[in-house]
């Protein structure tokens, strides 16, 4: 109850929000790109503009804190939660510019799987902190939290498969280890989308 009773100065719900639609925004950028290279130059450019906003939206939030006297959760909770947003899309801007340096000349189903689950979770992270302005979600936010550590699950598995064909079948050396790095960054965006859902679920249980 008493979650529930305090007041909400500065605006911190707004903010994360905001951050999180550009988390979701940034991971279509990435599924298109994965799907397929005719765009490739656009897709990075747009996937970096759209990290660099997210850096705008992060520091706003950190400044607020240390502005806000009475925040509307605990002032470490703000601090993880939004950095934690931030990581998701500074390792979808390294994904896009790793593809780009590394001049990956196709895509492969994996890859695409992988951005696909990284979609969907970036879906949830921002369907949870949605509903965080009001403690009587604490189901519902706990509820989608479960969805994504099933998500980040499901990309394990992508991953581990993905890998194992990789150094079956794939002959050239310098294409294995370029494959190798995007599984990677990947499968990790889903790891920060778990730590965020964890981060969610911690502020429930001090909260609710």
């Amino acid at each position: 109850m008493f979650g529930r009773l305090m007041p909400t100065e500065g605006k911190f719900f707004e903010l994360f929000n905001q951050h999180a639609e550009l988390c979701v925004k940034g991971a279509k950028e990435m599924l298109g790109l994965m799907t397929n290279f005719d765009d490739l130059e656009n897709r990075v450019h747009a996937i970096e503009s759209i990290e660099k906003q997210a850096d705008k939206v992060t520091y706003a939030t950190v400044e607020m804190l240390h502005k806000t006297f009475i925040t509307p959760i605990d002032r470490d909770d703000i601090h993880q939660l939004i950095t934690r947003q931030d990581d998701i899309l500074d390792l979808l801007e390294d994904a896009a510019q790793t593809v780009s340096l590394y001049d990956l000349k196709s895509v492969t189903p994996e890859a695409k799987r992988l951005a696909e689950l990284v979609l969907a979770c970036t879906e949830k992270v921002r369907d949870a902190v949605a509903l965080l302005h009001n403690m009587d979600n604490s189901r519902k936010i706990v509820a989608i939290c479960e969805e994504i550590d099933r998500l980040e699950s499901d990309a394990d598995h992508v991953m581990r498969a993905a890998m194992s064909k990789l150094f079956r079948d794939e002959p050239d050396v310098r294409n294995l280890i370029k494959l190798k790095a995007i599984y990677e960054i990947l499968e990790t965006v889903t790891d920060r989308c778990e730590d965020v859902s964890n981060i969610i679920e911690g502020i429930i249980v001090e909260n609710a």
